[in-house]
């Protein structure tokens, strides 16, 4: 086989193990999974009514430019239909973005920690990756990924809310980076978790892509929404932005039941501001045990916390397990000894830390 040679040693990305599979290696009867920052709580009942009431014609082909989903997330987010790209996920969006504009030729600026799925994806198209830590606030050291622009800069990273330490980039921060980024430098902002925001100080970003032609926005109903089984994600930007990287989509990629249930779960809008308000609860359950235990976490507008837990983050992930509870295992992501966990729900949270808190006091690392 020709493989490329870009593609050579690379590794797939790794998912957490499944739930059916944890029951069966570890003899156990109940899971709770909080590592993939899926919704505890589901989708909108209402999109659950619809699908039990609803018949489709599955020989056939979805609407290939999605008008109905189109018309529904335009209206939503107070944009043109025609600013609007969709991705069967984000993931897909990442992969359209790179397909269209990184080469061997080229090169990508990105924070690190980040979201592993750029970088992945601009390896595959033989781009040169360049990695900014983040600043000492735990945010997008914008002025050093502004240096790190060039003539062969194409993309530009920035996840904001950032995974996976759960923290924002302040909106007049990215205005003013974006007023010094060359015009032909596509900037991407990636929102996945936007809908969690609490922060009083946040400002919508939206404006943002109307002031700039290289900006594109990312969102997805696969968080807050608590469609991630449906494989949705949208990017807004000026139409002949837009127009540009829609020849490198995949024709049919969102399917008849995604494009028919996202009109109906953005019209219940009481189900996100309760999602929200149990997502900040159970956030403070996660801080007052790190406070409690002196243990570092990085403030979090998201749906997960990053927190110290002060031991191999591999081995507490693999004991976590096998008392039934799936995390996510910091050494993954690039941060050893800390521990990723979604936000559950208030009786996931308390049982998931009382099973913690045994397991880090038989290690010797709480007294």
């Amino acid at each position: 086989m020709k493989w490329k040679e870009t593609v050579k040693g690379l590794k797939a990305y790794e998912p957490g193990k499944p739930i059916d599979a944890v029951k069966r290696e570890f003899g156990l009867d109940e899971i709770t999974k909080l590592a993939s920052n899926e919704n505890p709580l589901g989708c909108s009942p209402k999109v659950n009514a619809f699908l039990k009431n609803t018949d489709f014609n599955f020989a056939l082909y979805p609407d290939g430019y999605a008008q109905d989903m189109r018309t529904a997330v335009a209206n939503h987010a107070g944009v043109a239909e025609k600013d609007l790209l969709f991705g069967n996920g984000s993931d897909e969006l990442i992969s359209i973005i790179c397909r269209a504009l990184l080469s061997p030729e080229t090169n990508t600026v990105m924070a690190t920690p980040t979201f592993s799925q750029y970088k992945l994806n601009a390896v595959i198209e033989g781009a040169e990756v360049r990695e900014v830590p983040l600043n000492a606030n735990r945010e997008h050291d914008l002025d050093a990924m502004l240096a790190a622009i060039d003539d062969q800069t194409s993309v530009v990273w920035v996840c904001s809310p950032n995974n996976p330490t759960g923290g924002i980039t302040p909106t007049a921060a990215i205005q003013n980076f974006l007023a010094k980024v060359p015009e032909d430098v596509l900037v991407v902002l990636d929102e996945a978790y936007v809908e969690y925001v609490m922060d009083p100080d946040y400002a919508d970003t939206l404006p943002l892509y109307k002031q700039y032609s290289n900006v594109l926005l990312m969102r997805t109903f696969s968080k807050a929404y608590g469609l991630a089984a449906f494989r949705v994600g949208y990017a807004i930007g000026q139409e002949a932005l837009v127009r540009k990287l829609d020849p490198v989509r995949g024709p049919f990629n969102n399917t008849v039941l995604s494009q028919a249930i996202i009109p109906i779960a953005l019209s219940d809008t009481d189900y996100i501001e309760k999602c929200r308000a149990i997502n900040a609860a159970g956030k403070q359950q996660y801080i007052a045990f790190c406070e409690k235990h002196g243990l570092d976490y990085y403030p979090s507008e998201t749906n997960f916390i990053l927190f110290e837990i002060k031991a191999d983050s591999n081995e507490v992930f693999q004991e976590l397990m096998s008392r039934g509870y799936i995390v996510r295992s910091g050494a993954a992501l690039g941060v050893p000894n800390y521990l990723r966990i979604t936000i559950g729900t208030e009786q996931q949270n308390a049982g998931l830390l009382a099973q913690l808190e045994d397991i880090l006091t038989k290690k010797g690392v709480l007294a």
